[in-house]
């Protein structure tokens, strides 16, 4: 007897909560289908972390695509499973076709990260269904505030939803709900509603295991034995009573005049899927969630060891109907004890959604060769002190932005973790750390080209973000021997520039003009009385070749150094703001000129910028942690920043000055920094203050 094929005669189909590429070429899924029964494949982010990572089917997939071009973690991820996808569904059309809709179907989750946007979760159903392009695909929605209005927009607009995270019959019947509503709205617009499906995945297992855990520390603190046998009479029974009393509510659901108008048009009904069906714990049965939920109406998507499992020596009868009644007794004992069924679905569902998140990192990550280079020893530890509810929000806040991939997001350019405008056009300096090998060897090139013709000095022409990364540079790493001595002209005021002309020779001095638009006023205009000076009183046929331009591509800047023949004109990304330039050429190549070893410095900043990237989780990210603990406190009034740092490190404050204030203040509300501020006893200082130390070993 085949009992896996056998459920089909009890109403109930399987389906493999399982996907991987050898399945489906090996022929091996064409095979449970015929014999089996088999009639649906669901996947996850964990289902598929293990396929990819734990087995050889993708080597050579993953090698040919990074062959092809340039791929991010999420786009490669999303090329393999759109191939399973097809490939697996197109094996269950035929099952598709012969049982008109009801099963044949592969499912494929939604972003996790998108758990809790309405918006955002249709948006990318929609994607996803145009790119999948199968008619037997689900989608998987979580049951989540924001994924029941998604839910019914996706059913509304005819994409077949499966709802995951289910825990609890009140969330199912608002799930019902919205499923029903999505037909009928279809069905209004003209729309064919039998060929729209839909599952309701309940969890089943993790309920158990909640319960369990918290019967187990009831126990300790039984005050008679009373208490005790009705604790203990709890133990493995209240995940399976809870769906018993939710299948019924579903047959009432659909038997209703509602449903009744939609079925006469030949709507499928939204079944109920057992999910979560491995056994955890290891004192039950293997096959306890197979074997106590059979009936009618229903699916169960069954992970590959309990379906070897069931297969092998499980019983089969119509057991999902057997003592409703003592289900409901079970569920009224749940709560005599005080056990808030309530509290433990909705922190399944939190959990749920977290694990779910955390299991989409992991398999990105193992997607991402940069993410074997994440060494957090590489960098120097960071570590802060608030008061109980600030550091409370803080580990709240890192928590939601784990959950919502917002460092993916941030690293995938994505303008919605800010207000959806033009912000991903900006994230350029993103990436300014991984300049091509060649690139550095021709800016050190250049430093060396400059050093042998001998210029002894240089000064940068430029304004803010254009000039403070070489100037806290200069005035940190001082001279090196045999390079240019750099000095930084950020001012148009009449004192310091002969200050710094006191300091220079022109016959020796390089000028390097910084500019990303080439056309602010000041620049220009210290630009103009240099090379007039030079072009007096040193070199009257070629004062360009002690001249440099830093400018973006098709600046006026650029068009002026061809014009007067600068000696060199380096090109930034316009990507970048001025103030996130310090790693690009704006930065590099003054840094260059003055003799730091820029291929070390970048190598550097790159093992930073990997362990401030999604390779580490959010409270692991010193990027992450530090700019939630600054959001969290600006937020509740400690808005003023004083810098503190080591004195080899002072003039980073005010280079951190324009990053926070510049950067944060555009709508009226931001930071504050201070630097440079006399140091003294605590309460010299306002209640408003957050201090951030930069300290050298």
């Amino acid at each position: 007897m085949n009992r896996i094929s056998k459920l089909r005669e009890y109403g109930q189909s399987v389906w493999l909560d399982y996907i991987r590429r050898g399945l489906i070429t090996s022929g091996e899924l064409e095979r449970m289908v015929e014999e089996d029964k088999l009639a649906g494949v669901t996947s996850n982010p964990a289902i598929f972390e293990k396929a990819i990572a734990g087995s050889t089917d993708y080597v050579d997939l993953l090698a040919a695509l990074r062959e092809e071009g340039e791929w991010n973690a999420t786009g490669l991820y999303e090329e393999i499973a759109v191939r399973d996808i097809r490939d697996a569904a197109d094996v269950l059309l035929p099952v598709y076709e012969s049982t008109n809709g009801r099963d044949g179907y592969v499912s494929l989750e939604i972003s996790p990260y998108l758990a809790n946007d309405t918006g955002k979760t249709v948006e990318e159903g929609r994607r996803l269904w145009r790119r999948v392009d199968r008619k037997n695909l689900m989608l998987k929605v979580p049951a989540t505030e924001a994924g029941l209005p998604a839910i019914e927009e996706l059913i509304a607009e005819g994409i077949n939803v499966n709802v995951t995270l289910l825990f609890s019959m009140e969330m199912y019947e608002r799930v019902a709900e919205a499923f029903i509503a999505g037909l009928e709205r279809y069905r209004a617009g003209g729309g064919d509603v039998s060929r729209v499906g839909s599952v309701a995945s309940f969890f089943v297992s993790r309920i158990d295991a909640s319960i369990d855990s918290i019967v187990a520390e009831r126990l300790k603190a039984a005050r008679d034995d009373g208490e005790r046998e009705a604790l203990q009479g709890l133990a493995g029974k209240v995940a399976v009573a809870n769906a018993k009393l939710t299948y019924q509510r579903y047959r009432e659901i659909f038997s209703g005049e509602r449903w009744r108008a939609l079925a006469e048009c030949g709507a499928n009904p939204q079944r109920l899927l057992w999910a979560s069906t491995s056994t955890k714990n290891p004192a039950y049965s293997d096959v306890l969630y197979v074997e106590e939920l059979i009936g009618p109406d229903t699916v169960n998507t069954i992970p590959p060891s309990t379906y070897d499992a069931f297969k092998d020596h499980g019983k089969i009868r119509p057991s999902l109907e057997e003592d409703v009644d003592g289900a409901a007794r079970t569920m009224a004992e749940l709560d005599r004890l005080g056990i808030s069924m309530e509290e433990v679905t909705g922190r399944l569902l939190e959990d749920g959604v977290r694990l779910f998140s955390e299991a989409f990192d992991k398999l990105l990550n193992s997607l991402d060769e940069k993410c074997r280079l994440a060494d957090r020893s590489a960098i120097n530890e960071m570590t802060y002190h608030l008061p109980e509810a600030l550091a409370s929000e803080v580990e709240e806040r890192l928590d939601a932005w784990q959950v919502e991939g917002m460092v993916r997001r941030i690293w995938a350019r994505d303008s919605s973790v800010w207000t959806g405008a033009d912000e991903g056009d900006w994230l350029g300096w993103l990436g300014t750390v991984d300049q091509e090998p060649e690139d550095i060897v021709h800016i050190g090139r250049i430093a060396e080209e400059i050093r042998d013709a001998g210029f002894s000095r240089a000064v940068l022409l430029g304004m803010g973000g254009s000039s403070l990364c070489p100037h806290v540079l200069s005035r940190t790493f001082g001279a090196t021997e045999g390079y240019p001595e750099l000095y930084v002209l950020d001012s148009t005021d009449p004192a310091q520039i002969r200050s710094v002309e006191g300091h220079i020779d022109l016959a020796d001095t390089l000028f390097i003009v910084a500019s990303k638009s080439g056309s602010t006023l000041e620049p220009n205009i210290l630009k103009d009385y240099f090379f007039d000076r030079v072009r007096k009183e040193v070199d009257p046929e070629d004062p360009g070749r002690h001249f440099l331009a830093i400018t973006d591509p098709g600046s006026v800047l650029q068009e002026a150094a061809q014009r007067d023949r600068y000696r060199y004109i380096l090109l930034g990304l316009p990507s970048v703001g001025g103030r996130y330039s310090a790693l690009s050429n704006f930065g590099m190549v003054p840094a260059a000129v003055m003799g730091l070893d820029i291929g070390r410095l970048l190598d550097q900043a790159g093992k930073m910028a990997v362990c401030c990237s999604a390779c580490l989780a959010a409270r692991e990210n010193p990027g992450a942690v530090l700019g939630t603990v600054l959001g969290v406190c600006g937020m509740n009034g400690l808005d003023k920043v004083t810098i503190v740092t080591s004195p080899g490190l002072r003039r980073f404050g005010a280079w951190l000055e324009q990053l926070l204030a510049e950067s944060t203040g555009k709508e009226g509300k931001g930071l504050i920094p201070i630097d440079d501020e006399p140091s003294g006893p605590r309460e010299w200082s306002g209640a408003d203050r957050l201090f951030v130390y930069l300290r050298l070993a």
